[in-house]
C-alpha cells in the first residue's frame, strides 16, 4: 500500500514540476475552474455556503500572498525590547532586504486549484446545499474583504513594503572605475 501511495505523490509531484514555467496557462486554468464552479452555482441555484466558504479561503490565501514571511511589526516588537526601530531600510544607504512572500505564487497557485476542484465535487453532493439567505453572504464577505484589505494596505504602507516586482525602484551597483 505505500508503494502505491508513494507512487501516486510521485506522479502528482512530477505533474506539479512539469507545471512550473506555464504562469498564464495555470491561472487561466484556475480562471476556467472558477467560472465553471460559478456556473455550476448560477445553474443549480444552490450551495452558497461552499461558494462562501471557497470565498473565505481564497481570500486567506491571498492575504497570506501578499504578506511578507519575517512580518515587519513582529520584529518592531521584538526590537523594542532592545530600543530599537524597525529594521527595514530607511534610505538608500542601509542593507538591501528583498520581500520574501509568507505563501509563494506556485503554492498558492496550488492552493487556490485544490480548493477550487473540492468546491466543484461538493456540488455533486446534496449534503453540502444548505438553504441559506446567500444576499447576507455577498454583504458579509465584501465587508470582510474591505476591512482585511483595509488592514493589509495600511500594513503595507506602514512597513514600506510592496509585494509586486512592478513599481519598485531598482538599485544600481557602484560604477566601475576604469584605469
Amino acid at each position: 500500500m505505500d508503494k502505491i501511495g508513494g507512487n501516486i505523490k510521485q506522479r502528482y509531484q512530477k505533474l506539479l514540476d512539469d507545471v512550473v514555467p506555464f504562469l498564464i496557462p495555470r491561472w487561466l486554468f484556475v480562471v476556467g475552474t472558477l467560472f465553471y464552479f460559478t456556473y455550476r452555482i448560477i445553474i443549480l441555484q444552490g450551495w452558497y455556503i461552499s461558494c462562501y466558504a471557497l470565498a473565505i479561503f481564497h481570500l486567506n490565501l491571498f492575504i497570506a500572498f501578499l504578506s511578507p514571511k519575517i512580518d515587519p511589526s513582529f520584529e518592531l516588537a521584538e526590537s523594542m525590547d532592545e530600543d530599537e526601530g524597525p529594521s527595514l531600510p530607511t534610505n538608500h544607504n542601509e542593507e538591501f532586504r528583498p520581500f520574501i512572500r509568507r505563501l509563494p505564487e506556485f503554492k498558492f497557485w496550488e492552493q487556490t486549484v485544490i480548493s477550487t476542484l473540492v468546491a466543484v465535487f461538493s456540488t455533486f453532493f446534496d449534503c453540502f446545499n444548505v438553504p441559506v439567505f446567500w444576499p447576507i453572504l455577498v454583504m458579509y464577505f465584501f465587508i470582510l474583504f474591505f476591512l482585511t484589505m483595509k488592514r493589509q494596505i495600511r500594513h503595507m504602507i506602514k512597513y514600506r513594503y510592496l509585494p509586486f516586482t512592478h513599481g519598485k525602484t531598482k538599485y544600481k551597483g557602484k560604477p566601475e572605475v576604469k584605469s
